[in-house]
C-alpha cells in the first residue's frame, strides 16, 4: 500500500504554538498530508501549524479532544483517506514510529493500531502511569482484551470501519471509547512500542472534571457494551 498518499494525520490541538511546527514538518516525512484541528486556541497554533505545511480546520471555541478528532477524522474520510494517523499536538508523540503503525497493520490487517508506552512506563510521571494502568484495566476487563495502554493517543486507524461506530465522546475519554467500540465491532485491535517523550508541557486534562466525565461515561460504557 502506498501509505503516503492512503493515509492522513489528525493532531488535535489547543495552543500548543510552541510544539506544532516541528511536529507537522517532522510528521510530513511520512506523509503527504497533516490535518491539524485548532480547537479553539487563543495563540498562534493555527500559523505555525501552516507555515510547517498543514491544513487547519479551525474550531472557533474549544469544543473538546473528542470532536476536534470527530472533526478532523470526518474531514479526511470524505476526502478519501483511507486510513489516519491521531497524534497529540504537544509533541509527546515521536513521528519517527509511523512507520512502525503502518507495517503492524499490514502484517495483522489491524483496524487500529495503539501506540504502547508501557515498556517505558518509569518515564511517565508517576500520576498519569496510575491512572493509565487504572483505566486501562477497567477497559480490558469489560472488553475481554489486553490493553496495555489504553490512554495513548498515537494511533492509526482505518477510516471505513471507524465512520459507522457510535463514537460520541467529545472529550478525553475519546480515547477509551474508540477501544471499546472497535472491540465491541469485533474489529481487530494491535498494540505497538512507542518512544515515550515527556517534557515540561502542561497537562490539558483538568484531573477531577475529566476523571468524574471518564467514569460517567465507563457507567455508560458498562451498561451498553453487551447490547446488539
Amino acid at each position: 500500500m502506498d501509505w503516503r498518499a492512503a493515509c492522513a494525520a489528525v493532531i488535535p490541538c489547543l495552543n500548543e504554538q510552541a510544539t506544532i511546527g516541528p511536529l507537522v514538518h517532522d510528521v510530513l516525512k511520512h506523509l503527504t498530508t497533516v490535518f491539524v484541528i485548532d480547537d479553539g486556541s487563543s495563540d498562534q497554533t493555527s500559523s505555525k501549524a501552516t507555515d510547517a505545511g498543514g491544513a487547519v480546520l479551525k474550531h472557533p471555541t474549544a469544543q473538546g479532544k473528542g470532536l476536534a478528532l470527530h472533526t478532523g477524522l470526518n474531514h479526511a474520510h470524505k476526502l478519501g483517506y483511507l486510513w489516519a494517523v491521531l497524534m497529540d499536538g504537544d509533541g509527546q508523540h515521536s513521528p519517527a514510529d509511523i512507520p512502525n503503525f503502518f507495517q503492524c497493520a499490514q502484517a495483522s490487517a489491524a483496524s487500529l493500531v495503539v501506540g504502547n508506552r508501557m515498556s517505558q512506563a518509569v518515564s511517565i510521571p508517576l500520576v498519569r502511569r496510575c491512572v493509565n494502568r487504572f483505566m486501562s484495566w477497567e477497559l480490558s476487563r469489560l472488553t475481554g482484551q489486553s490493553f496495555p495502554d489504553s490512554q495513548c493517543g498515537f494511533r492509526l486507524i482505518k477510516l471505513d470501519h471507524w465512520a459507522p461506530l457510535p463514537i460520541v465522546a467529545s472529550h478525553f475519554e475519546v480515547e477509551s471509547e474508540i477501544l471499546v467500540q472497535f472491540a465491541k465491532a469485533r474489529l481487530t485491535i494491535e498494540f505497538i512500542p512507542i518512544q515515550v517523550i515527556y517534557k515540561a508541557e502542561q497537562s490539558k486534562i483538568h484531573p477531577l472534571r475529566d476523571a468524574l466525565r471518564w467514569l460517567r461515561w465507563l457507567r455508560r460504557a458498562q451498561r451498553d457494551f453487551n447490547k446488539p
